[in-house]
């Protein structure tokens, strides 16, 4: 059950990354929260087959801060691929 709040305190961070990067016009507004949803999942679940205890900070800083740094480095880099592939296809039609 203490996955849940590393969920959701990565969803919430995921929510803030999406607003305090550029671009929301370019991206679903679920991207960024699913990222860290998913990503903290992976990361809780991996530590924990890895032996680290639900005590341990590190399971928690590792879960939700490092999930939260991932989607915003991940919906960075699609925003930024989104803006390349829209100026591509504008100069392609001559818009």
């Amino acid at each position: 059950m203490y996955i849940l709040l590393a969920l959701v305190g990565a969803c919430v961070l995921g929510i803030a990354a999406h607003f305090l990067i550029g671009g929301r016009e370019l991206r679903g507004v679920a991207l960024a929260p699913a990222i860290a949803t998913a990503v903290s999942a992976i990361v809780y679940t991996s530590l924990q087959w890895a032996g680290v205890g639900e005590d341990s900070p590190w399971l928690w800083l590792a879960s939700i801060l490092g999930a939260a740094v991932v989607a915003a480095l991940a919906t960075a880099a699609l925003t930024a691929g989104r803006r390349r592939g829209d100026a591509q296809r504008r100069a392609a039609l001559g818009i």
